[in-house]
């Protein structure tokens, strides 16, 4: 386990070897998915949605994002939700920036500060008032991982449960792991509910757990950036489906063109890095079979442009663009 104020570990690196830890060849490509493993059955109620609730933003460069990636390229992360409306109780995925975001970030390491600079838009809870949202559907907060920019908006629902994969939530009190509020949150008293993956194998994962029993939302272990991340399959009616692969991957080319996170940002922000290397391969190899398929990293905005919006609500997080 890692401990977070570590730059000088790249510079630990020889230069030939980290040189070729920052080339942009990209991992290798995986084979489609054998017939073996076939496309799961999913049966969504026709009045399923997928929302996107931006917070705000995370400046950043491309060349942040992903190795090979152009210091020039600015990347706006978004940081925000995504809100599954299902007739059996919604679910917020992530919770993005809340309202006490300036008192929660003040917590984390100054050297952590210094390099991240943010907007915030506007809090979901806030979005989903103007909205005019009946929050009596809302079930639950269901996490990504259990991370900072994730969570930071979860007590402006006191009342929800927080839906956490057993492994993250046991990381989250543990001091070794960098990446959240745990100063700040130290005595609030969140309403967990873990969960686990008592199904068996869904599109080349071990296992999987399906929400409501219908195939719609399935969540599947993808360990690698916190021990206990998940990404959270989505089919819509019409069989459009997604992949919520929260922070696998930045930015759509993590995926695209299977580039991981330079070297420097993946050994400080990943828990295990070939874990998740791996992880990305199997989406990769997830997307060849699904050509159709809508991936989501949980920081890139032209993913978040392709779900439906929120009406009624005056935010810079209308200017989201596929492009």
């Amino acid at each position: 386990m890692k401990k977070w104020p570590l730059l000088a570990a790249a510079a630990a690196v020889p230069a030939q070897r980290l040189a070729r830890k920052l080339s942009s060849s990209g991992l290798p490509q995986p084979a489609p998915l054998p017939p073996s493993v076939p496309v799961p059955h999913a049966d969504p109620p026709a009045e399923m949605d997928l929302v996107a609730v931006p917070t705000g933003v995370n400046n950043r460069v491309a060349a942040y994002a992903y190795t090979g990636g152009s210091f020039f390229d600015k990347r706006d992360f978004y940081i925000g939700a995504a809100l599954i409306k299902h007739p059996q109780g919604d679910l917020l995925v992530d919770s993005g920036f809340g309202r006490d975001i300036a008192k929660q970030f003040a917590t984390m390491p100054r050297l952590f500060q210094k390099m991240t600079k943010y907007e915030v838009w506007k809090p979901a809870v806030e979005q989903l008032e103007a909205a005019d949202y009946d929050f009596s559907r809302l079930s639950g907060i269901l996490l990504t991982h259990a991370h900072w920019d994730h969570m930071s908006g979860i007590p402006d629902f006191p009342d929800l449960p927080v839906l956490v994969s057993r492994r993250d939530r046991a990381a989250f009190y543990n001091p070794e792991i960098f990446g959240n509020f745990r100063g700040y949150f130290r005595d609030t008293p969140f309403k967990w509910q873990e969960f686990s993956f008592e199904g068996g194998p869904y599109l080349g994962f071990p296992r999987h757990h399906d929400v409501y029993g219908d195939g719609s939302i399935v969540c599947v272990p993808a360990p690698g950036h916190t021990p206990g991340s998940i990404i959270i399959f989505v089919t819509l009616t019409h069989q459009v489906r997604y992949a919520l692969v929260g922070d696998l991957v930045w930015q759509r080319e993590g995926l695209t063109r299977r580039l991981e996170r330079p070297f420097p940002i993946r050994r400080l922000g990943d828990f295990d890095a070939e874990g998740n290397r791996q992880n990305i391969l199997r989406m990769a190899s997830i997307m060849q079979s699904i050509p159709d398929l809508i991936v989501v990293p949980a920081h890139d905005q032209r993913a978040f442009a392709e779900m439906s919006q929120l009406p009624n609500v005056t935010t810079r997080g209308r200017i989201l663009s596929a492009t």
